[in-house]
């Protein structure tokens, strides 16, 4: 039977604004961002409650409309976390099936009324995963049909565990993916035992290559924001610019996305450079140098979105905190994007701070996350990894003085603002 959502919910249920949002990437086996996995984390300091946590689930596709299912994803898939009572209610419906991908989580008792329920959604175009798989019991057996994508949690699990599991899987014909990888070793290790799919932060954390050297084309850039922060003629800027054809189109594509605010179609590299200012064009340049990394692919980079997520932001925090000094803004812009500048260049943060000009505040929070800028950087990374560090959200929060509802909308305009940009380099 299915329920109405005004029955599952109680009176007192919580407002969606009180929980945290997070969502954490997953990528194919080519390392291009594919999907989000979108967690809602009741906003408390204690250990994560798992009832909360799918209340959280009910009440943000109850509110689908308000959070703007779009905006977070953009031209990505979503991944959310249903029981069955939240399976059985119509509000599913709200969200769009063709753009989500519901994970059963483990927890759930097989029914036949579960069963009939998935059918029907499977058949209005929904597409289902099995969550935190740790083997393949009998249970399964009914539900597995209607199932494309197992995911699998390799915390503590060994190579020969994983092994058979995997291969098991594999035969059944269903898509793998490997859950909390967290390094590169072992995200090679799922690679060679056949897993289509990857979440974890391993993409972020950084690789140091001694005496790696930078690309021709990041090295351009590089040189570029030296003449921006050297505060060199505005010939001069665009004299370099004009060298590189493809950095040119990036820069006036740029310049006529909706975040920038002009009226009308910017058509040439001095309107383009007028309308950014020096602080906006060192912005896009920082933004372009993650893209060349990941130049030539048809998909979004997650290093890319992570970082211009983070500087946004950094960003908009400040705006608020912060309303009559434009300059702290612009700084927490720079200190978000270049958070993850070590992992991009292969090349520790001390080496990429003794290339680029920054002030004192910037090279603490990067350094040691000290100061304002430190613990803006700190709530961020908090925030995308909420399973781990969840508890720290609340004193750094009060720290900020910044309140639970201010960042959830904050968070929103990140997210689209991220998914804009990122569509434009």
């Amino acid at each position: 039977m299915i329920t109405n959502l005004n029955q599952h919910l109680p009176d007192d249920h919580p407002r969606v604004k009180e929980f945290f949002l997070a969502r954490q990437p997953i990528l194919n086996t080519d390392q291009d961002l594919v999907a989000y996995e979108l967690l809602f984390r009741r906003a408390s300091s204690g250990p994560a409650n798992v009832v909360d946590d799918l209340a959280a689930t009910a009440s943000v596709i109850a509110h689908a409309s308000e959070l703007g299912i779009g905006n977070v994803i953009g031209n990505s898939l979503g991944f959310f976390n249903v029981d069955a009572a939240v399976l059985m209610c119509d509000f599913v419906n709200f969200l769009p099936s063709d753009k989500v991908v519901l994970e059963i989580l483990e927890t759930v008792e097989i029914t036949h009324e579960l069963v009939e329920r998935v059918t029907e959604l499977v058949r209005q175009g929904f597409t289902f995963a099995l969550d935190d798989v740790i083997s393949h019991s009998d249970e399964l057996r009914n539900l597995l049909p209607l199932i494309k994508i197992i995911k699998i949690d390799i915390t503590g699990m060994s190579h020969a565990e994983l092994s058979k599991l995997a291969a098991h899987f594999r035969n059944e014909g269903k898509l793998l993916l490997a859950e909390k990888v967290e390094t590169v070793e072992q995200f090679e290790a799922c690679m060679e035992l056949g897993f289509h799919y990857f979440q974890g932060y391993y993409f972020a954390r950084p690789v140091i290559l001694s005496g790696k050297k930078l690309a021709p084309s990041q090295l351009a850039i590089m040189q570029l924001m030296t003449l921006i922060m050297a505060d060199a003629e505005t010939a001069e800027i665009e004299r370099n610019i004009k060298k590189d054809a493809s950095l040119v189109l990036t820069l006036l594509r740029l310049a006529n996305t909706p975040g920038v605010g002009v009226t009308q179609r910017i058509d040439s590299l001095g309107q383009a450079l007028t309308v950014l200012g020096r602080r906006q064009l060192q912005r896009w340049l920082q933004i372009i140098l993650y893209a060349e990394h990941n130049k030539g692919s048809h998909f979004t980079s997650p290093l890319l979105q992570l970082a211009t997520t983070r500087g946004k932001l950094l960003e908009l925090i400040t705006e608020q905190l912060r309303p009559d000094n434009r300059s702290m803004a612009d700084t927490a812009f720079t200190v978000g994007i270049m958070s993850l500048m070590d992992t991009l260049f292969g090349q520790s943060m001390e080496e990429i701070l003794d290339q680029v000009s920054v002030v004192d505040e910037v090279t603490d929070a990067l350094l040691y996350r000290k100061g304002f800028y430190g613990d803006l950087l700190k709530l961020a990374e908090y925030i995308e990894q909420i399973e781990k560090t969840g508890a720290l959200l609340i004193p750094t929060l009060q720290k900020l003085e910044l309140s639970i509802e201010d960042l959830y909308a904050l968070q929103l305009t990140a997210f689209e603002w991220s998914n804009n940009v990122s569509a434009c380099v």
